[in-house]
């Protein structure tokens, strides 16, 4: 019997290579490095931080703990020589969701946040959505 191209038992997936692909290698270490320390931070400090940023400890704990798994798992994929382009995509979508939800509430002004807190949400807004557009760059590259 002969195989076609809609034959999904002999398709493999996409996917990303990294290890060939320094900005993509680069790009996710850099991401996951940061999301593990900042997440650090707002785990072991979350009291002092929320205080100087104007945010409520029960925002910064769980978005800290959020930080370290998602952070340590976009490292061990950077490490990776290839891995599936969905995974890529995923860390990417949600580096855009995260970015756009941050001036979201940077603009509506939710949690009250002091003139600091606006600064540090804004400032990480933007440096997310650069990271994003970097490893969506690599992705590009590391699909060829």
């Amino acid at each position: 019997m002969a195989s076609n191209r809609f034959d999904t038992a002999t398709r493999t997936p996409a996917v990303a290579r990294i290890r060939e692909t320094p900005l993509l290698r680069w790009t996710l270490e850099l991401d996951g490095v940061a999301n593990v320390l900042i997440g650090l931070a707002y785990v072991l400090a979350a009291g002092w931080i929320g205080d100087e940023l104007g945010l409520p400890t029960s925002l910064i704990y769980p978005v800290g703990a959020f930080m370290v798994a998602a952070g340590a798992l976009i490292v061990a994929i950077s490490t990776r020589r290839e891995a599936p382009a969905l995974w890529v995509g995923a860390i990417i979508v949600l580096n855009f969701v995260w970015a756009v939800d941050s001036v979201v509430v940077a603009a509506a002004g939710w949690f009250d946040p002091t003139t600091a807190g606006t600064a540090w949400i804004l400032l990480q807004a933007g440096v997310v959505a650069l990271l994003g557009a970097f490893e969506w760059a690599g992705l590009r590259r590391a699909r060829r």
